[in-house]
C-alpha cells in the first residue's frame, strides 16, 4: 500500500518547511510521496519544495484558490497512492507517524480514520493554551471525545486517512468549510464505509492563529454544526448544544446575582478554577494555565453564539445555508 500525503497550503511556505523538515526524518521505511497543492497563494512554497527534492518524493500544484476542501480533492485526484492522508500545513509530523498509521491499517483496515493532536514545547504560551482548550475532556474537545465512539469517530482533515475506494465513491470534501470534515465522515458512513479512531497517530498541531482568529475560526464552527444538523438530522447530538447552553447559563447567573443568587455563578468559577489547575499542571505553566481560562471562554462564547445564529437562521426560519451564511461555503 502506497501513502500518499496530501498538504494544501495558503500563503505559509514557513509551516510548509517545518512539516516537510519533519516528513523527511520518518522512520517508516516504504515508499510514500507528499503531494503539496498551493491553494492561490501570493507567497508560495515552490522554493520550500525544492529544497526537499532529494530527501522526499514530492509533487508540487499551483491552482486558484477555491478553499481548502476542494484543493484536498484536487491532491487527491492527482496522487498515485492507495492511501491518502491528508495534513493541515499548520502540522509537525512525529518521526513515528506513518509507522504507527501502517500497523493500525494492518491490525485492523478502516478506510477513513483520523488522529489526535497534541502540542511541542516549543509552541507559543498562546498556542498551548488553545491546544488545551481545543483538546481536553473539560471543553469541548472533551464533549466532542464524549459523544463520539472511537469506531465511530469523524475525522477531523488536520489529520486524517481516506482510502482511493472512499474517495472516489464519495467524490471527497463538500464546499462547506469548516464542517467538510463530518460532512465527509457522514457521508462516508451512509456509503457503508467506516471510520475510526487511531490515538497512536497523533501529530504537532501549531494553529497559528492570535485571539481574535480564534475567536472567528470557532464562531463558523459553530454556525457550521446546524447546517449539517439540518443535513443530517439522524445525526444531531445533544451535547451540540452544550457551549450554546454554557453562554445562556452564565448569563442566567448574572441577572441571579441581582438577586443575591450565587450559587450558580459559583459553579462557574469553580469551573474556570478547574481550567486553570488542570492546564497548569499538564503545561507546566501558571501563565498558560490563566491564558487557557481566556481560550476556553472565547471557545465557548465563540462556538456558541455561532450555534445559535445558525440555529434561528437555519432550523428556525429555515433559510438556505448558502443564503445565510455565504462566507462558510466555496464556490466550484
Amino acid at each position: 500500500m502506497l501513502f500518499s500525503l496530501i498538504i494544501p497550503v495558503y500563503n505559509r511556505p514557513d509551516e510548509v518547511d517545518e512539516l516537510l523538515e519533519s516528513l523527511s526524518q520518518q522512520d517508516y521505511t516504504d515508499n510514500f510521496e507528499v503531494v503539496i497543492v498551493e491553494d492561490g497563494s501570493s507567497l508560495r512554497c515552490d522554493d520550500v519544495v525544492r529544497k526537499f527534492a532529494g530527501k522526499l518524493h514530492l509533487s508540487y500544484s499551483f491552482k486558484e484558490n477555491s478553499g481548502p476542501g476542494d484543493s484536498r480533492n484536487y491532491g487527491m485526484k492527482k496522487a498515485k497512492g492507495d492511501y491518502f492522508i491528508i495534513f493541515d500545513s499548520d502540522c509537525i509530523i512525529p518521526k513515528s507517524y506513518l509507522t504507527e498509521v501502517a500497523k493500525a491499517l494492518k491490525e485492523n483496515y478502516v478506510d477513513c480514520f483520523g488522529g489526535p493532536d497534541a502540542a511541542l514545547d516549543s509552541f507559543s504560551d498562546i498556542q498551548k493554551a488553545i491546544n488545551f482548550a481545543m483538546t481536553s475532556f473539560l471543553t469541548t474537545g472533551g464533549i466532542r471525545g464524549g459523544s463520539e465512539k472511537i469506531d465511530k469517530f469523524q475525522p477531523r482533515s488536520f489529520n486524517m486517512g481516506l482510502s482511493r475506494k472512499a474517495f472516489e465513491a464519495s467524490n471527497g470534501f463538500g464546499n462547506i468549510h469548516p464542517g467538510e470534515d463530518p460532512d465527509l465522515s457522514i457521508r462516508l458512513w451512509n456509503l457503508g464505509f467506516e471510520t475510526k479512531l487511531f490515538p497512536k497517530a497523533y501529530v504537532y498541531h501549531k494553529r497559528r492563529i492570535d485571539w481574535e482568529k480564534f475567536t472567528v475560526q470557532v464562531n463558523k464552527f459553530g454556525k457550521a454544526r446546524p447546517i449539517l444538523n439540518s443535513w443530517y438530522p439522524q445525526y444531531n447530538k445533544i451535547t451540540f448544544f452544550f457551549p450554546s447552553v454554557f453562554i445562556i447559563g452564565l448569563l442566567f447567573a448574572v441577572i441571579l446575582l441581582i438577586f443575591t443568587y450565587d450559587i450558580l455563578l459559583q459553579l462557574y468559577f469553580v469551573y474556570f478554577v478547574m481550567i486553570f489547575l488542570v492546564s497548569t499542571y499538564k503545561n507546566k505553566s501558571f501563565k498558560v494555565g490563566l491564558l487557557s481560562i481566556k481560550a476556553v471562554w472565547k471557545q465557548f462564547f465563540g462556538y456558541g453564539t455561532g450555534f445559535m445564529e445558525s440555529f434561528i437562521k437555519v432550523i428556525i426560519l429555515n433559510q438556505k445555508p448558502q443564503d445565510a451564511f455565504p462566507e462558510l461555503f466555496f464556490l466550484k
